[in-house]
């Protein structure tokens, strides 16, 4: 999908947070915004949000002189959801249905988004992610894919998240342990995506393979990513893309079986989806 006039003043306002995020001094705040105001004079409207915002962030991370404008914040989201690990491998272990408990936490996760418009209070949405159904809900064919599929790509999204990725990929292992899983993440620090650093410090290398799609956006651009990427896109035989950004950048895509799993934290995402800011989803094109 491409950018709308909603999303310019949302990327404009995440200098702000990420200015917040180094804890610039006034004269750095300032550089920040009125660079990236300017910039905004020349968005393309032909790139996803996505892609505009990696050249934004490249942008702020040179004049910052800071390659990870978010590596404290990471680890910080990272000790998090961490903490809530014993309570939620408790809830999976009492379901009725783990796979579906799972998949609705790998979602919940998806809250830990700093470039989002809404933000969302992880405590508050774990404790009512389990009563809350699908606003879009391509579950029950989800699982039908997975029960014919042997090869599955999962496009990770925010670090924090990834922690409830992990709980959900032992879980599709443990009922489809013939499959074999792929999780893919950022090539480089944007925004508080999840790079090869922070998945490997998780062990995401011990669950599944662990990819470095080469992308540079808040998203997999698959025309950014690099050719092993492409490849395991192209052949996998269901791709699980999880949040705004994958969705914004696959939003359409060249093939099929994509299962999006995300929460809306948007107008602009609500109305592609015709849902609602504050939806779950789970659907697959």
């Amino acid at each position: 999908m491409k950018i709308a006039t909603e999303c310019v003043d949302c990327i404009i306002n995440q200098s702000l947070k990420v200015a917040d995020a180094i804890g610039a001094d006034s004269d750095l705040r300032t550089r920040l915004s009125s660079t990236v105001e300017a910039m905004s004079k020349n968005f393309s409207f032909e790139l996803s949000p996505p892609e505009v915002a990696s050249d934004v962030y490249e942008k702020m991370a040179e004049i910052a002189n800071k390659e990870d404008l978010y590596d404290e914040v990471k680890a910080l989201s990272t000790k998090k959801a961490q903490a809530f690990i014993p309570f939620l491998q408790e809830q999976i272990q009492n379901a009725s249905d783990k796979l579906l408990t799972a998949t609705k936490i790998a979602v919940v996760g998806n809250v830990i988004d700093l470039a989002a418009a809404v933000e969302f209070d992880l405590a508050e949405e774990i404790d009512k992610i389990f009563h809350t159904e699908f606003a879009h809900n391509d579950f029950e064919v989800f699982c039908l894919e997975l029960q014919k599929a042997k090869k599955v790509v999962i496009l990770g999204d925010n670090v924090g998240e990834h922690i409830f990725d992990a709980m959900f990929l032992e879980v599709m292992q443990e009922i489809y342990p013939t499959i074999e899983f792929y999780y893919m993440v950022r090539g480089k620090p944007i925004i508080n995506d999840v790079t090869f650093k922070e998945a490997y410090e998780a062990g995401f290398d011990r669950l599944c393979h662990l990819v470095d799609s080469g992308v540079n956006t808040p998203g997999f651009a698959y025309g950014r990513a690099n050719k092993e990427a492409q490849a395991l896109f192209d052949t996998a035989d269901l791709v699980i893309s999880k949040g705004m950004g994958n969705y914004e950048c696959l939003s359409p895509s060249h093939r099929k079986n994509i299962c999006f799993l995300l929460k809306v934290k948007c107008d602009v995402v609500a109305r592609s989806l015709g849902q609602n800011v504050g939806d779950i989803v789970c659907k697959l094109v």
